[in-house]
């Protein structure tokens, strides 16, 4: 009987709350030492083709920065870390392994073989725990064998993986919960979806900015050609609109004039509707001060007829006596 061979990864979804748990894992170590990285293992289950990370552990790791050859990893905490989470949940197996990166280090590959024996398709996941730029804090990488056009023996090399960040229901009510004290509730919803158009379009210009200096790079000889990434450029770039076509510039002018068109109008009625509410303040007010003056007379008419009538009624008392 032949076996089926697994689907190869496309796709690397990373949930919540393995994002949470390395950020504490980070911050718990570099509280206590001077340690640049930490390394976990992954937990999560795979289907046709999309790896679902939804769980993690720490694992005590320690490496030398001036030789890479010299690290250590703690197998046997590992294995009884994983016993007890199989314990928890059978249908979570070790997937990969993780570190904070934020770059591909040297001994990766020596790392990735040891974990390969816990999981034949290992994923490494350089989670970003203190993200300087734009876009996802995650970058997964599979390991691959690497074929050299001079003939030389194949080398063993990352290849990388589109990754994504996803959750369960249960997980985004957790999420939500924990950005309420982040997000400004004071803040509308039109400056929260500019705010995200803007960080959007800060993040895919330093996209084409690293698309223009690997295409530099590559024209300068500096990088070999990598035919896989040209391709996936040509995709992109026949994805792009020809704008030198009449019809198209014609389509674009008449919805960016029916889109200015709507917002005109619509501050045009805005304004009509503040000089409407403004008049209705002055109007009220003004009943307000005519109602307020009303009273005041009445209330002092009343305090003279009192005075006259305890007057009066002295005299009478007067003249009784």
């Amino acid at each position: 009987m032949s076996t089926q061979q697994p689907m190869p990864i496309e796709t690397v979804v990373v949930h919540p709350l393995v994002l949470l748990s390395v950020v504490d894992h980070y911050n718990r170590i570099d509280k206590v030492s001077s340690q640049k990285r930490v390394v976990g293992i992954l937990l999560g289950s795979r289907r046709k083709g999309v790896l679902d990370v939804s769980n993690s552990f720490a694992v005590p790791f320690d490496e030398d920065d001036r030789d890479p050859d010299v690290y250590f990893l703690d197998h046997d905490y590992l294995e009884s870390m994983y016993a007890m989470f199989k314990k928890v949940n059978a249908k979570e197996k070790i997937v990969g392994w993780y570190h904070t990166g934020p770059k591909l280090h040297p001994n990766d590959i020596k790392i990735n073989e040891i974990i390969k024996k816990y999981c034949n398709d290992s994923v490494l996941v350089i989670i970003d725990a203190k993200p300087k730029d734009l876009g996802l804090p995650t970058d997964a990488y599979i390991a691959v064998e690497e074929v050299h056009d001079d003939g030389t023996p194949t080398t063993r090399t990352f290849d990388h993986v589109k990754s994504e960040i996803g959750a369960e229901e249960a997980e985004e009510v957790g999420v939500e919960h924990l950005l309420r004290d982040i997000k400004d509730t004071t803040v509308g919803t039109l400056s929260q979806h500019l705010t995200t158009q803007v960080v959007a379009l800060k993040s895919l210009a330093s996209k084409l900015q690293d698309i223009s200096v690997y295409l530099t790079q590559v024209t300068d000889g500096k990088l070999p050609v990598n035919h896989p990434i040209i391709y996936q450029l040509q995709d992109v770039f026949h994805l792009l609109p020809n704008l030198s076509m009449p019809d198209l510039m014609k389509s674009f002018t008449i919805k960016t004039n029916d889109q200015e068109l709507v917002m005109y109008t619509a501050s045009i009625i805005r304004a009509v509707i503040a000089l409407h509410s403004l008049i209705n303040n002055k109007t009220t007010n003004r009943a307000a001060e005519k109602e307020g003056g009303k009273k005041v007379e009445v209330e002092k008419d009343d305090k003279e007829e009192k005075e006259k009538d305890t007057k009066e009624d002295s005299n009478k008392k007067e003249v009784k006596s």
